[in-house]
């Protein structure tokens, strides 16, 4: 694919994600399938697509102060992929990218868009860039900067402070490396680090899990390894859950929001693919996910259902459950890194309205579990509010429960002590060990701590 009809696939890309509001991991991939991308143009395709999604509200800012007039949103995003490359990519020089979007303009447009846009460039090159300290109010400057709703900045600023916001914000600019998850049933750690380092891959073992290898270098995707379901993909922060539930084989779990999969099949790994596992999403079709990942796992104990998990009661009997997950649907603000459209569809209220779900699944499900029972609630977010506050309002409103303290010595040494650890439960940072935003505790009934 020519340098031309590459960045005309990343302009359809980004003005579908504008459009429909559009998930932009699964557009880029559906892309990269469709177009037939070369293994060569892949990487750049996606670092423009990604890059220029990550500095949005930072690109607009900049160009801004260049366009006095409404234009198309096709022209904007044109124009906002083009300073991206500009400002943040080196490999590709400034007259190419000029003579490029140039091209598209005329092509798209007509030769006054495709002046519009050349005069806007150049206009950049000979001028530079508007300075960002002259921005005075510190939130706003932040979101500038970082490309974060202001809103989101502010919210951040209230709860942790200026070092951890601007932190947060600037590490959810980079991307972090992959982690993947060996499947124990059918190889040791040790033999898929050495097998990707015979396939020149560079990877290291994680410390948060027995199971997870850093992959620094190298598509997993393209590997044997993961085609038959040696390894999976699947963030270190998220491990932790599998970790943490502390199953055995042969015991009763639920998983009440189980799709994607990634946590559940894990569990079932943990328990040797030994006894049961009832599994649940909201939605029918991501059940199929998990089928499909349990599947390409060689895992078979996994019952999976469509279903609400606020009604789980409704479904099992009273104390039905040796371990309950509830991994509960959230605004997702810890995941900005891997999924940058994140932070510009969601609104405060989405916080307040997905905590009230929050406390009405753990009221469904806690029932379920037995008295020596245990309890995963995990999201993968930062915001207090769905995290500490849930725990907290659940505990007040249920005194039988407490946070199993035991949880905290159980925790991989490395985040035993992390700077976002509370009496509720761990709060990773995306900045601090290169991994999404995660919260993760353990609850349990007060007197049961030893099973």
């Amino acid at each position: 694919m020519g340098n031309y009809q590459l960045r005309e696939a990343v302009l359809d890309v980004l003005l579908r994600i504008d459009e429909d509001s559009g998930y932009s991991h699964l557009l880029i991939n559906h892309e990269i399938k469709s177009r037939k991308l070369a293994t060569k143009d892949e990487g750049l395709f996606t670092e423009i697509v990604y890059g220029t999604l990550q500095r949005k509200l930072t690109l607009d800012y900049y160009l801004e102060a260049f366009i006095s007039k409404k234009i198309e949103p096709w022209v904007k995003i044109l124009l906002r992929m083009s300073l991206y490359q500009m400002i943040y990519l080196d490999k590709v020089p400034d007259h190419a990218i000029l003579h490029e979007a140039v091209e598209i303009a005329k092509r798209r447009g007509h030769k006054g868009i495709a002046s519009l846009v050349n005069g806007v460039l150049r206009n950049i090159q000979r001028k530079g860039l508007p300075d960002t300290n002259d921005i005075q109010d510190p939130s706003k400057r932040i979101a500038v900067e970082t490309s974060h709703p202001k809103w989101l900045v502010k919210r951040w600023l209230d709860l942790y402070g200026e070092t951890i916001t601007r932190q947060m914000c600037e590490a959810n600019l980079e991307r972090k490396p992959i982690s993947i998850r060996v499947q124990p049933l059918k190889i040791t750690r040790e033999d898929a680090i050495k097998k990707l380092e015979g396939l020149g891959f560079v990877a290291e073992p994680s410390t948060f899990s027995d199971q997870g290898i850093i992959v620094h270098k190298g598509n997993i995707l393209r590997t044997e390894l993961f085609s038959k379901g040696f390894v999976t993909i699947q963030d270190q922060s998220s491990m932790l859950v599998g970790e943490m539930l502390s199953v055995k084989p042969r015991m009763r779990v639920l998983d009440a929001c189980s799709a994607p999969g990634g946590k559940v099949t894990h569990i079932a790994e943990k328990m040797e693919d030994k006894g049961e596992i009832h599994a649940y999403d909201l939605h029918a079709k991501k059940t199929k996910l998990i089928d499909q990942k349990a599947s390409d796992l060689g895992l078979t104990i996994i019952d999976t259902n469509q279903g609400d998990a606020r009604n789980s009661h409704q479904v099992y009997d009273a104390e039905t459950f040796d371990r309950i997950l509830v991994d509960a649907p959230c605004s997702g603000l810890g995941v900005i890194r891997g999924k940058p459209d994140i932070k510009y569809s969601k609104k405060e209220a989405d916080i307040e309205r997905l905590a009230h779900i929050q406390q009405e699944i753990l009221e469904s499900v806690t029932p379920l579990l037995k008295k020596d029972g245990k309890l995963i609630y995990s999201t993968c977010t930062v915001d207090k509010h769905e995290n500490e506050k849930v725990v907290k309002t659940f505990l007040d409103k249920h005194p039988e429960f407490m946070v199993d303290q035991t949880f905290f010595d159980e925790l991989p040494t490395v985040v035993r002590n992390s700077i976002g650890n509370s009496e509720y439960g761990l709060q990773l940072f995306p900045h601090t060990f290169q991994t999404d935003g995660f919260f993760l505790t353990r609850l349990i009934q007060k007197g049961k701590s030893d099973n």
